[in-house]
C-alpha cells in the first residue's frame, strides 16, 4: 500500500474543500481500501466523512423515500419504510455480500463501487478502466462474467452493486453535493457507460459527494422484487439479475419498472421489455414475449453467451413471480 494522509471532517463545508483539493471520499472503505491493498488505488488523501449528518431514510413530500449516502445496507435493508414500499430494495441488498460487509457498506458507497474484472484487479494486466489506453485484457481473455449490454472496444466490465439495479428500475435520482451546490442527476445517467473512456464511471464533479438517493413515489398498488443468479448461493457477484416492479390496477399493466444486473456495463433498464408490459393482462404468454425482449443489443463474448438466454429466464422467471402467475 502506498503511503496517504488521512482526515476526518464532521462538517459538510469541510469535506467539499477537502474533495475539491484532490481528497478521496470514504465511509465504510469495504471497497476502496481493498483496492489500495492491491495497489489499484492510490489516493494521496483519504477524507472520511462518516460523520457527516447523511445517515436518514425518509419520506418525501410525494411520498417517495430519500435514503442518506451514509445509511449502511443492513440500516437500508431492514428499515420498515423501505421494506414496506419497496421490498425490491431490500431484496437486493440482502442478496449482497456478506453480513459483515452490509454492516459497514454504505449505500453511496455501494453504488460508486468499481468493477470486480479480475483485469481490472490484476494490475500487470491491460485494462483501459485502470489505465486509460491500455487496452482490455477481457476481449480475448476468460470473459465468462463480463458484459454483453452496453460495452465498447474499449471496456466489457460489468457494474457490480445489486441496489444499483433496483434504483435504476425504479427510475431514482442521485442527490449530489459539490463546491458549486447541490444538485441532482437521473440514476440512468449517473453511472456512465464506458465509450471510450471507461476510466470515467460516474458524472460527478471535481470534490462532489452523494448526499442520498432518492426514489419516487409510484403508484398503488406497487408488487416488486429482485432475483439473483449467480454460481453459489452465497457472497458472489451476479452472473445475472432482474429488478421488477409492476403496478397492476383493473386487472391491466398500469406501469412496468424493469432493470437486469451482472450483464451490463451499468445496470440496465430494460424499457423494451417494460414497453411491451405496460396495458397488458398478465398472463404466461405476456411473460415470456416481453423477456424475449430482455437481451435485445446484447454483444456476447466468447464465453459469455449463455449470458444471453439466461437474461431472458430470469427476467421471465421475475415477472411472473412478482405478477403473481408462478
Amino acid at each position: 500500500m502506498h503511503p496517504f494522509s488521512y482526515t476526518r471532517v464532521s462538517d459538510t463545508r469541510e469535506a467539499l474543500n477537502a474533495g475539491r483539493r484532490g481528497g478521496r471520499y470514504i465511509a465504510g472503505g469495504t471497497t476502496l481500501v481493498d483496492l489500495m491493498r492491491e495497489a489499484v488505488e492510490r489516493p494521496e488523501t483519504l477524507v472520511d466523512i462518516v460523520g457527516l449528518p447523511l445517515h436518514d431514510v425518509t419520506v418525501t413530500e410525494r411520498g417517495g423515500l430519500r435514503i442518506g449516502a451514509l445509511v449502511t445496507m443492513s440500516e437500508a435493508a431492514a428499515h420498515p419504510k423501505i421494506r414496506t414500499l419497496y421490498p425490491v430494495v431490500s431484496q437486493a441488498l440482502e442478496l449482497s455480500a456478506s453480513a459483515q460487509l452490509r454492516n459497514m457498506a454504505t449505500i453511496g458507497g455501494n453504488i460508486m463501487q468499481r468493477t470486480r474484472c479480475t483485469y481490472f484487479r490484476d494490475v500487470t494486466a491491460a485494462c483501459n478502466k485502470r489505465e486509460p489506453g491500455s487496452g482490455c485484457a477481457a476481449l480475448e481473455g476468460v470473459n465468462r462474467t463480463h458484459a454483453i449490454l452496453g460495452t465498447s472496444d474499449a471496456c466489457v466490465a460489468t457494474h457490480p452493486s445489486d441496489v444499483a439495479v433496483a434504483f435504476a428500475a425504479l427510475e431514482a435520482r442521485v442527490h449530489l453535493l459539490g463546491p458549486d451546490g447541490e444538485r441532482q442527476v437521473p440514476f440512468a445517467d449517473f453511472l456512465l457507460r464506458p465509450g471510450n473512456s471507461p476510466h470515467r464511471e460516474q458524472a460527478l464533479r471535481r470534490g462532489e459527494l452523494i448526499a442520498a438517493v432518492e426514489i419516487p413515489a409510484l403508484p398503488r398498488p406497487l408488487r416488486s422484487g429482485y432475483l439473483k443468479v449467480r454460481d453459489r448461493q452465497s457472497y458472489e457477484f451476479a452472473l445475472t439479475s432482474a429488478a421488477v416492479a409492476l403496478h397492476v390496477r383493473g386487472g391491466l399493466i398500469r406501469e412496468a419498472k424493469v432493470a437486469a444486473g451482472g450483464v451490463g456495463t451499468v445496470p440496465w433498464k430494460l424499457s423494451a421489455v417494460e414497453q411491451h408490459l405496460v396495458g397488458e393482462r398478465p398472463s404466461e404468454s405476456l411473460w415470456a414475449a416481453a423477456a424475449a425482449k430482455a437481451a435485445e443489443g446484447a454483444r456476447p463474448l466468447a464465453h459469455n453467451r449463455f449470458k444471453v438466454e439466461l437474461l431472458k429466464r430470469t427476467v421471465e422467471r421475475q415477472l411472473r413471480v412478482v405478477g403473481g402467475t408462478k
